[in-house]
């Protein structure tokens, strides 16, 4: 019997919560996976919560997998993974295969948001039939854009803590 697809949303950080309910545990069984597998390790903002990346989220999935289905000991777990992490940089997640020959074809050949030829302005004088903006594209604009928002904001952050911090150091 197959696995279920798993899904991880196109987003740069997931908050515990998120993340709990992807993985299907608790939030102190993440928090324990975290003391117990160091290659888990969500970054943390300054209030201090913890702020998942999509690697870490594929992590959990492979811990629970080894834990819950596979039956491996916690130490069994961590070595494996280990073995795993050493043999590849990359986890194997399962996504959604394409249902048909046609999705696959449509997959290869969709235009990426850098081609020349993208039209991203549907009232664009002179565009040629097929390159407009599906409300597919649209969607997945917004959802980069949320998400380059998201960024900024961290990356402002960081810049005023490393801010404050470059003044406390001056006058000490």
């Amino acid at each position: 019997m197959g696995q279920p697809a798993i899904v991880i949303p196109e987003k740069i950080y997931f908050k515990i919560g998120e993340v709990c309910e992807l993985v299907g545990v608790q939030a102190h069984v993440l928090r324990y996976w975290e003391t117990e597998f160091p290659m888990l390790s969500p970054q943390k903002n300054r209030s201090g919560q913890r702020s998942y990346r999509r690697r870490d989220v594929e992590i959990s999935f492979r811990i629970k997998q080894l834990l819950y289905e596979e039956m491996f000991t916690i130490a069994g777990a961590k070595k494996k993974l280990q073995v795993e992490m050493r043999e590849t940089t990359k986890l194997k997640v399962v996504h959604p295969e394409p249902q048909t020959e046609n999705d696959h074809a449509d997959i290869a050949g969709a235009r990426g948001l850098f081609d020349e030829d993208l039209v991203l302005d549907d009232t664009e004088p002179g565009r040629t039939q097929g390159h407009a903006l599906t409300p597919e594209r649209r969607e997945a604009l917004k959802a980069l854009a949320t998400q380059l928002l998201e960024l900024r904001e961290i990356l402002k952050s960081n810049h005023v803590r490393e801010s404050e911090d470059r003044v406390r150091n001056r006058s000490v």
